[in-house]
Parts: C-alpha cells; structure tokens; sequence
C-alpha cells in the first residue's frame, strides 16, 4: 500500500511532529508509514485523512501488486 502522506503535509505546510501530535501517534510512527514500513490501522487511516480534509482513499491506495 502506498500513500501521499509526505505530498499531503508538504501542500498543507506541517511537520511530521505536528500531524503525529493532531492524530496521537508518535512522529516514528508518521515516517514508518510515510515510508511503507508501517501499515495504520484503520481508525489511524481515518483520523490522517480527516486531517487533511481528504477521503482516505486519496491518502492511502493499493497498488496492482498489493
């Protein structure tokens, strides 16, 4: 599964710090998936997309492999 996490906050101007604080999570936490390593939960999808303003689905896709 990929995800636009990294272009998301780039457009909105915040930091990896300050979307792991606005979601609860550690900022670890936002570049091991940010990175592929970590897969949310889906309660975490659903909070990183209500962040952005965003279906989760324009965050996070699967790819013809996955």
């Amino acid at each position: 599964m990929k995800n636009r996490i990294k272009v998301e906050r780039a457009e909105k101007g915040v930091t990896q710090q300050e979307l792991a604080e606005a979601v609860g999570v550690s900022r670890q936490t936002i570049v091991a998936i940010e990175k592929g390593y970590f897969l949310p939960s889906t309660p975490l999808a659903l909070k990183i997309a209500r962040y952005f303003s965003k279906p989760v689905e324009m965050i996070f896709f699967l790819e013809e492999d996955d």
